[in-house]
């Protein structure tokens, strides 16, 4: 499939996406989700892409979505419209690789709600983050009042909504909506740098590390605990974790 709205690079186990609508602040529409499922389909059964790094082009990550085409939707197609962002944006969560959002710029609405779906993110000092649907009458529409409490608390979830305030990197990064802000220039750099590290760990360990915090964060401690027993002991029966030990007691790198 030939994508209109996305740009891929893929090198070294880490591809690359970028959002790439920059006339329309990158907003979200139909065709950006159905190239987006396309992609997900792919990178799914690629075993040879261990990292997923997503960005937006020029001065937004992505604004929103394409209100133009929301405008004179009616009951129905909203709903379906709110339901492709939401089933798109919980496949992307589901991956077993890790998912990193590198936020160049706005991310708004639908483009926060994108951010909030990646395992986390990693922020320019210039960046803004938003859930400013309020202002044109409506609320989130792709799981952004459920992830956003779960990310930040009940009460920043409320106010962020509630207002639609947009708030800097550095006051993201404060209530633990963003893990790392860099300097402008240096994002993509540092974004990689994580992305190859990751990349260079043992495979098998970074995805079931993955599945274990993501099934574990709404369970009990004793029952999520269970679960974690069961992947660390299930990670035995792979040879690249008998490497992985035996590279550390001969103090060398791993051949994985």
């Amino acid at each position: 499939m030939e994508y209109k709205n996305l740009k891929v690079e893929i090198s070294e186990g880490v591809a690359l996406i970028t959002v790439n609508r920059p006339a329309a602040m990158n907003a979200l529409n139909s065709t950006f989700f159905a190239e987006f499922n396309d992609l997900l389909n792919s990178i799914g059964k690629d075993d040879a892409i261990r990292i997923l790094v997503i960005t937006g082009e020029g001065k937004a990550f992505v604004a929103g979505a394409d209100i133009a085409e929301m405008v004179n939707m009616n009951f129905s197609q909203a709903c379906c419209f709110s339901q492709l962002g939401q089933k798109t944006f919980l496949r992307l969560e589901k991956l077993d690789i890790p998912v990193i959002a590198a936020v160049n710029g706005f991310a708004l609405g639908g483009g926060f709600e994108l951010a909030m779906a990646c395992d986390f993110r990693i922020a320019s000092s210039s960046a803004k983050f938003g859930q400013p649907e309020v202002n044109l009458g409506l609320i989130p529409g792709y799981a952004g009042t459920q992830r956003l409490s779960r990310l930040a608390g009940m009460g920043n979830a409320l106010f962020l909504i509630l207002t639609g305030e947009m708030i800097t990197a550095e006051e993201a990064l404060h209530i633990g909506l963003v893990q790392k802000v860099v300097s402008p220039e240096t994002l993509m750099e540092e974004v990689m740098k994580i992305a190859g590290k990751m990349a260079s760990n043992g495979s098998h360990a970074i995805r079931k590390a993955k599945e274990i915090i993501r099934k574990g964060r709404d369970l009990p401690l004793q029952e999520g605990s269970k679960l974690e027993a069961e992947a660390f002991s299930r990670l035995f029966d792979y040879p690249s974790t008998k490497e992985g030990m035996t590279a550390f007691l001969e103090k060398r790198k791993p051949n994985w």
